[in-house]
């Protein structure tokens, strides 16, 4: 639970977009809402900037220390010498992250191959990072080897337990693997999931084109954290330096997305729509009869965007009603809670066809960006399976909403696998030949959006 006083809590902000008109009998009210945070770490105004050198324990809350906590895991398995330098580019990628780590943070290094091992500092502890202890980290970095299988979750248990042993509220875990889990079962995986979700947040990596995009993806979802590929070697350096500059801003964890609705009223979705496509509808806890908390994982200076759907009583012409009340919500360690902003949706009957029939303009376009995500990983699956007229009509479905949407990231990437004939229509070919990894790179970041054009 977070321990942070008032002072250092960025301040969060949430918009409503939505059309709140239906006609008589409507029962189906979307809104999409945007959250904002500003005056995070990611300004150097919050405790994670600037901080001074401590000692050699991790810093408890209110000791001049950033209230943050890494460990990075690196796989040390036997692909990993394959060819060698993607273990040289490892090494050197772990060291710059190890650099971009500011004074005071509590870390450790994990080498995960069908067993967890403590790289640095052992002892089953953290170190703090300082200009002495970055140094010791880097050179027993040098010391890391290829050899041994996969066996995630037991990398995700070590880094769990290493996590909870400093007395912070961010607690961020980084995993590079190349491989398949294959050393444990899915299930040994979703448990070793289940039982360190919500307990800290994760980026997960995959580098080269030997790893399975659901894992890593999977990974990265369960632990609301970011997912990517790394096709080549040679760039994870900036790539972890990245990820650990990102983590470096966080301010904040454990914040909830409070969803509260009126007796009669049911929940059909809550899900991210940007910067990710990500279903949160599963993961709700009951925070009270009428009211139930989605995680939303650590925050900096950032904006999100959720889609809410639910669906009302029906009512006549001239009714409205408080269909929802959307809070953020900031648990403290004492069993209370901070509410930081708060947005309503709203629904309101009427006879105007052309009120009650126009679509919000966000609403449409995070439902294009959802289906966009479906599509594509829908059409991969059918081109690996053989059904190529499939593939065909749900990749140039993807090229089509890419296209109106503006998501020229995408649009790019659908290239790699499709000719283009006509992106307004859809019309495509799919490519004879594609290489792993750009199928790889598409599938994995399928669920990116674009925010809507304003």
């Amino acid at each position: 639970m977070a321990n942070f006083s008032k002072s250092t809590v960025p301040q969060f902000s949430v918009e409503v977009y939505q059309n709140e008109y239906l006609p008589e009998g409507g029962r189906e009210v979307n809104a999409i809402v945007t959250v904002t945070s500003t005056g995070g770490g990611t300004t150097g105004r919050g405790p994670l900037a600037a901080a001074p050198p401590t000692p050699t324990t991790p810093p408890a809350p209110g000791q001049g220390g950033p209230n943050a906590a890494v460990v990075i895991m690196v796989d040390c398995s036997g692909s990993m010498d394959y060819p060698p330098t993607k273990m040289r580019n490892a090494r050197d990628a772990t060291s710059a992250a190890v650099d971009t780590l500011r004074d005071g943070v509590a870390f450790a290094v994990v080498a995960g191959t069908h067993v967890a091992k403590e790289v640095y500092p052992g002892g089953g502890g953290l170190a703090v990072a300082d200009a002495g202890t970055r140094a010791e980290a880097k050179n027993a970095l040098r010391r890391l080897s290829a050899g041994g299988g996969t066996a995630i979750g037991t990398w995700l248990r070590l880094t769990d337990r290493l996590l909870a042993s400093a007395d912070v509220s961010i607690r961020h875990g980084i995993l590079l693997t190349d491989g398949r889990n294959e050393h444990e079962t899915p299930e040994d995986l979703r448990a070793s999931l289940d039982a360190v979700a919500g307990r800290f947040t994760c980026d997960a990596r995959g580098v080269g084109t030997d790893w399975v995009v659901k894992e890593v993806t999977g990974i990265a979802s369960a632990m609301l954290g970011t997912a990517d590929i790394v096709a080549d070697p040679s760039g994870l350096a900036a790539d972890f330096t990245e990820m650990m500059e990102n983590a470096m801003g966080k301010e904040v964890a454990d914040v909830a997305l409070r969803l509260w609705t009126p007796v009669g009223v049911e929940i059909k979705f809550v899900k991210q729509v940007a910067p990710t496509v990500e279903e949160l509808t599963e993961r709700r806890t009951d925070a009270n009869p009428r009211a139930g908390d989605y995680p939303t994982g650590s925050w900096g200076d950032e904006s999100r965007d959720y889609h809410v759907c639910v669906q009302v009583p029906e009512a006549g012409v001239g009714q409205e009603m408080l269909a929802a009340r959307v809070s953020l919500i900031l648990p403290a360690a004492d069993g209370t809670s901070q509410v930081l902003s708060q947005g309503l949706v709203r629904a309101v009957w009427t006879d105007d066809m052309v009120a009650s029939t126009s679509i919000n303009p966000q609403v449409a376009h995070y439902t294009g960006q959802a289906e966009l995500a479906q599509v594509i990983q829908q059409g991969l699956e059918a081109r690996k399976s053989g059904d190529f007229d499939g593939a065909t009509a749900k990749l140039g479905r993807a090229v089509q909403l890419a296209s109106d949407s503006g998501n020229a990231d995408t649009a790019k990437l659908l290239s790699k696998v499709v000719d283009v004939v006509d992106a307004a229509t859809g019309t495509v070919r799919l490519k004879a030949k594609v290489a792993d990894a750009d199928e790889m790179t598409l599938e994995t970041r399928s669920t990116k959006t674009v925010r809507v054009k304003k």
